[in-house]
């Protein structure tokens, strides 16, 4: 057996259903409702699950320059900070900063690694 509660509504409400129900009893109308609307909310969460290439390009893309950006700030802050490196220091600093370059270099575009010296 079926069970069975009562469920208060405004009045407006229940006019509403009465129009639009056609030959359904109001329970399978609200029911047809509430199907319909999760049946379309697991669609949309099903087609937001996923991004297109060109997203993920752009995202890889804005990665690489963050990280450049955040290598020339720390690069420049310690410089500025007055810190004189030994000769040895700066050149693994500049090994890494190519290996960093040809790490992250398309094909389509040359990308330089620059260190500002004072």
């Amino acid at each position: 057996m079926v069970d069975k509660r009562m469920l208060i509504v405004p009045a407006e409400l229940v006019r509403k259903i009465d129009e639009n129900r056609g030959d359904m009893s109001q329970a399978e109308f609200i029911e047809f409702l509430i199907n319909s609307q999760l049946q379309e909310t697991k669609e949309k969460a099903k087609e937001q699950q996923y991004i297109t290439k060109e997203e993920l390009r752009v995202f890889q893309e804005d990665v690489k320059n963050l990280l450049r950006r955040s290598l020339d700030f720390f690069v420049s802050y310690g410089l500025e900070l007055g810190k004189h490196a030994p000769k040895t220091e700066f050149e693994e600093l500049t090994t890494r900063l190519h290996e960093l370059e040809n790490d992250l270099a398309s094909e389509d575009e040359k990308r330089e690694a620059k260190i500002k010296w004072k």
